[in-house]
């Protein structure tokens, strides 16, 4: 199977900057799409950021020249700074990542992948 970790998450003053990271671990051959949601309370689970395998990124309206995300191949990880933050950017933060892998008997193709999530509390 596979694990999607996150981790970074935390309280920050507004303006203030985080940078939360995502693991994926397992038997993978190849991480295509990787991604950041995040769900407010009482809101539905939005996108904030995605990248493809080849660094192509599409960012959410609400975070355009706030957040930056990136991702390390090599070590199936994806990455968003996020500086300049606002209350409104307080949710629960879900890394995703679309995944080829085998579970030791049989190989899957692309299949979704969610983490735990982490909270990001923007408050002062």
């Amino acid at each position: 199977q596979v694990q999607i970790v996150e981790s970074g998450g935390g309280l920050a003053q507004p303006g203030g900057s985080l940078r939360l990271s995502c693991v994926a671990s397992g038997s993978i051959f190849k991480i295509y799409d990787m991604g950041w949601y995040r769900q407010a309370p009482g809101k539905q689970r939005e996108l904030v950021a995605t990248i493809t395998d080849d660094g192509t990124t599409n960012n959410a309206d609400s975070v355009k020249g706030r957040f930056t995300i990136s991702r390390d191949n090599a070590r199936n990880t994806v990455y968003l700074q996020m500086n300049n933050l606002k209350p409104e950017d307080t949710a629960v933060y879900y890394c995703n990542a679309e995944v080829h892998y085998s579970d030791g008997r049989y190989t899957y193709g692309r299949s979704n992948f969610w983490g735990q999530g982490t909270q990001v509390t923007v408050s002062s």
